[in-house]
C-alpha cells in the first residue's frame, strides 16, 4: 500500500537527482537492484501506468548506484516507489512491489 509519511512532506526531489525529467503531472520514482525479482514486476505494473496516464514518468533507480540518496531518502528495501508531484514533492511511498490499484489511487493524490 502506498503511504504518506511525515518525513516526506519537505522531501522534493529535482530531476537532476533522478537523472531523467519529472512527469508533467506526476512521476513514478522506483528504486531497484540487480536481483530483485519483485523489482521486475514493479518495473512493468509502472510503465504500463505511466504509459496511461498523459503526463506521468517512470523513472527506476538503482540503489547500489546511487547509495547517497537511498540513504537521504531512507529506502530499506526493494523495490521502494515514490510518487511525486509535479514540482517533485513526494506524497506517496511503499515499500515492496504496490499493486496496480494503489499506484493509481496514489497518482489521483499527486495529480
Amino acid at each position: 500500500m502506498l503511504q504518506r509519511r511525515a518525513e516526506d512532506v519537505a522531501v522534493r526531489l529535482s530531476s537532476d537527482e533522478l537523472g531523467q525529467e519529472l512527469g508533467e503531472r506526476a512521476t513514478l520514482v522506483q528504486f531497484s537492484t540487480a536481483f530483485c525479482q519483485p523489482c521486475r514486476a514493479t518495473r512493468r505494473v509502472l510503465a504500463e501506468i505511466a504509459g496511461m496516464v498523459a503526463g506521468v514518468a517512470h523513472v527506476e533507480i538503482d540503489a547500489e548506484e546511487r547509495l547517497e540518496l537511498v540513504r537521504r531518502l531512507e529506502i530499506l528495501r526493494t523495490p521502494t516507489v515514490l510518487v511525486l508531484d509535479a514540482g517533485g514533492s513526494v506524497v506517496r511511498r511503499a515499500a515492496g512491489q504496490p499493486r496496480r490499484a494503489d499506484v493509481i489511487a496514489a497518482l489521483g493524490a499527486a495529480i
